[in-house]
């Protein structure tokens, strides 16, 4: 790590640099909703952001693919007129976790594929992140470091991390730096700094333990073999097919397209909504005919979605271990949990076949 790459920013001046940032730019960031619920939302002052927080009820993947997008308007007159229309703005992202920076990574990928999303790579060039690292564990429903996502690597303009009486703040973009320069609040990191960051990050690797009992490396072999586990039928009978997990999901992105015409019949618009592999319209194509009928096979699916088609795709896992379906889930089904019992009915069919 060169220092040249990190800036110090005193715990005293947050409030000063959130306020300058204000200046600059329209903010979001975390805010407390209260009922230990959180929301990115636009702050008009510094008192108003939480840094301490567990993962938004909604991820801030809402800001570069909203909940409704229009994406053409249309007028009838002498001829048919279309028009494309993409709504973006300048917008700073502060205090955004790794496991969300991570979600934001599996939709770039995912997006920027073909065939591209359009709309959604304009939005993301007027978005800039300010990460906020995590120094310990958001509550008992995460498994962020079985897929590598506790820890800042990479999608990010700047990253905050929080040591005894100052913020340590890597510098990843020329956005990041601008916003380094224009607030003018930052010292450079010296090499006592850096010794402190290593010292937190090993005290990381100590916190931070696999929370599954597998490696993420064994995923593809895992769910190769589990596609007609008993856990699917287990999770048939809990699943109320709400939809919960899918929209506070960081790395879901299917969506359904709906217009809308005006009374004269003259003028209308299309656009997409946010849509769920786990509600029961989701699958169902023409004639009638639905190919995932059983919620079994929608929380199959969803599993699948996570860990095993978009790493032959993508060479990605689609979990960032935010937490937020197991938190969200009114069934009671939890992540870890499933997958644990995956790994334990796998392990046992192997110990038959040799036994």
């Amino acid at each position: 790590m060169k220092t040249e790459h990190y800036r110090i920013l005193e715990k005293s001046k947050i409030t000063d640099f959130l306020d300058k940032l204000n200046t600059i730019s329209k903010i979001a960031a975390p805010v407390y909703k209260g009922f230990n619920n959180y929301a990115f939302q636009t702050i008009k002052s510094a008192e108003e952001v939480s840094l301490k927080y567990i993962p938004t009820v909604i991820p801030p993947k809402k800001y570069f693919l909203p909940t409704k997008d229009s994406l053409l308007e249309f007028t009838v007159g002498n001829e048919l007129k279309v028009e494309p229309t993409v709504e973006y703005e300048n917008l700073i992202l502060f205090g955004v976790h790794t496991c969300d920076i991570a979600g934001i990574r599996c939709l770039n990928m995912v997006l920027s594929d073909k065939p591209k999303d359009t709309a959604y790579l304009i939005r993301k060039k007027h978005i800039t992140i300010i990460g906020l690292e995590c120094n310990d564990y958001c509550d008992e429903f995460a498994s962020c470091a079985f897929v590598g996502a506790h820890l800042p690597t990479t999608g990010y303009d700047l990253m905050f991390t929080e040591l005894e009486d100052y913020f340590i703040v890597h510098i990843h973009s020329t956005k990041g730096s601008d916003i380094i320069e224009k607030t003018g609040l930052f010292k450079p990191a010296q090499t006592i700094h850096m010794e402190e960051l290593k010292v937190l990050r090993e005290k990381k690797s100590a916190i931070f333990n696999n929370e599954i009992p597998t490696e993420r490396r064994y995923l593809p072999d895992l769910f190769d073999r589990s596609f007609n586990a008993s856990i699917w039928k287990e999770l048939e009978q809990k699943c109320l097919s709400c939809g919960n997990c899918t929209a506070v999901c960081p790395t879901c992105y299917c969506f359904d397209i709906k217009e809308n015409v005006d009374l004269s019949l003259q003028a209308g618009e299309r656009y997409r909504v946010w849509f769920s592999c786990q509600l029961d319209p989701f699958a169902k194509v023409a004639g009638g005919i639905d190919f995932r009928r059983e919620r079994s096979a929608r929380q199959r699916h969803r599993f699948y979605r996570k860990f095993r088609y978009h790493i032959d795709r993508y060479g990605m896992v689609f979990c960032t271990g935010c937490g937020r379906c197991s938190r969200t889930c009114m069934a009671g089904i939890k992540l870890k949990e499933v997958l644990t019992s995956l790994i334990r009915e796998s392990e046992a069919k192997i110990w038959r076949k040799w036994l």
